[in-house]
């Protein structure tokens, strides 16, 4: 296994005692705002009903919300420099709760584009980024598991979440389940109270020797050496050092010119049309079939609970040494085995029926686990952990347009044409053309850093032959300079 990232923080992280309480709040915390979205999909045909509106509209919901909390990274990661983590997940889970109490008083769809779209989206950004970012305050050695644990939060709430919503809505209506769901959602709350700044009296200081040169080094070496764990977290006064000086550059728009951030990008960017709105459609889909209202919910669980392993597995195979050092191309496999999954839905679907769904879902469920436990970490693969957070920026802000456009335009092909085996088939593309794009031009990459570092290689021993002779060159001057000096002094005693 690896060694662990070296930190920069100015002391050394407990990796324990109250760090398990805060993975806990991180894990409910990331929980809801990973899940909450994809779990509202169970009310969709109803809510459709009740405004008569299109499958394309109701869709609008989950995927302005999906969008708000991509779009609010970069501002609660802001609130979390100048707070802390603590207030803002505080306010995150109020937002939320209260914008699903107000939208069960909604009277038309945009109430709830509004409410549970925009309010709660953002709601849902202000959970997500700090509990990213607290457990790298309190882990160093054990971050990578306190991360995977953190992070099955998500699959472990939607499979709790789909069925819930269904007896919610069976018992007490959507106007109802929304209300209680609002109540519930609050405990987010109660994960951020746990979230506790770390307790400088109780951890091992010690002094950063390390220079901005030094830094900055590491940093570049990163980049062209795609290796994850060179780069170095920030001291907290070099934090507030760049927050405070947002107002001249908010984010590394350097990362434009970088190589592999390009190369992430575009094939991210297309990848996240098709990304969410097969998980979204797929009770829907059931429900089209003929399937009764809980087995399509059931469907979503299966999902879910395979998607809780397929996380720290990937995870645990990703760290392996045959694995790490060419893990984009890890990455490119789970996105085209995502596509692969969304083109043969329809035919599972068709030839067995609610098995073919359960089969889908299975298999669906391992590749979505495998690109979310991937997604962040082939980024800092690629640019550092210095220049991580805003790549993460960056990354979030344009990937709003497909996350909001790509179930509604999902929704608008079933409308067409009546049917969602062309919606899993136009997500498929998306998924499976991303998928081989990042293949061939990680490839290119790859073997443009190995050649770059060969040049390096050869720069290093030039130069060092330079200094190994300019060194020889000054003591050969040295010692005959000492020699000329010794025979003046000869010739003066002879004198």
């Amino acid at each position: 296994m690896p060694p662990a990232a070296t930190n920069n923080l100015g002391y050394t992280p407990p990796d324990g005692g109250w760090g398990w309480a805060v993975v806990f709040g991180a894990f409910i915390s990331i929980g809801f705002s990973y899940a909450f979205p994809k779990s509202l999909t169970i009310y969709f045909k109803e809510i459709q009903m009740y405004f008569s509106v299109s499958y394309s509209e109701i869709a609008w919901v989950s995927s302005i919300m999906l969008a708000a909390m991509y779009a609010g990274g970069p501002v609660s990661s802001i609130l979390v420099n100048r707070y802390g983590c603590r207030p803002v997940v505080i306010i995150g889970g109020l937002m939320v709760g209260a914008s699903m109490v107000a939208a069960s008083f909604g009277t038309t769809i945009i109430h709830l584009y509004l409410l549970v779209g925009v309010i709660g989206g953002f709601g849902l950004s202000f959970n997500l980024q700090p509990s990213l970012t607290i457990i790298g305050k309190y882990f160093q050695v054990k971050r990578p598991m306190a991360n995977g644990l953190a992070m099955a939060g998500s699959p472990v709430f939607l499979s709790t979440l789909a069925p819930l919503n269904q007896f919610l809505f069976d018992n007490f209506g959507w106007r109802g389940a929304f209300m209680i769901l609002g109540a519930i959602v609050m405990n987010c709350c109660v994960a951020g109270a746990l979230m506790r700044p770390v307790n400088m009296k109780t951890v091992q200081k010690h002094p950063v020797t390390a220079s901005k040169g030094t830094t900055a080094k590491k940093a570049g070496s990163t980049e062209n050496n795609a290796n994850p764990e060179a780069g170095d977290l920030l001291t907290e006064t070099e934090q507030k050092q760049k927050i405070g000086g947002c107002a001249d550059k908010l984010m590394d728009l350097s990362l434009f010119k970088h190589r592999g951030f390009i190369i992430y990008l575009i094939g991210n960017v297309v990848m996240f049309f098709g990304f969410f709105a097969p998980v979204v459609f797929l009770p829907s889909y059931a429900k089209g079939i003929g399937i009764d209202n809980y087995q399509a919910a059931f469907l979503l669980s299966i999902f879910a609970f395979v998607d809780m392993f397929a996380r720290p597995g990937t995870g645990l195979i990703a760290n392996t040494k045959w694995i790490r050092p060419r893990i984009q191309y890890f990455f490119s496999f789970s996105v085209a085995y995502n596509g692969v999954c969304h083109l043969l839905c329809p035919f599972l679907a068709g030839y067995l029926g609610y098995a073919g769904l359960v089969v889908y879902a299975l298999f669906f469920g391992v590749a979505f686990g495998m690109v979310c436990a991937l997604l962040f970490e082939v980024l800092m693969d690629l640019v550092g952990a210095q220049r991580f957070s805003s790549a993460v920026g960056l990354v979030t802000i344009l990937e709003c347009g497909p996350v909001l456009l790509g179930p509604p335009i999902s929704g608008f092909l079933v409308d067409v044409f009546d049917d969602y085996k062309y919606m899993y088939w136009a997500c498929g593309v998306m998924m499976l053309a991303p998928g081989i794009f990042l293949f061939i031009m990680n490839y290119f990459n790859y073997k443009q850093l190995d050649q770059e570092e060969r040049e390096r290689q050869s720069g290093a021993i030039g130069m060092q032959s330079v200094k190994q002779s300019v060194a020889e060159e000054a003591e050969a001057r040295e010692k005959e300079m000492k020699m000329t000096k010794d025979e003046e002094m000869a010739e003066g005693t002879g004198d």
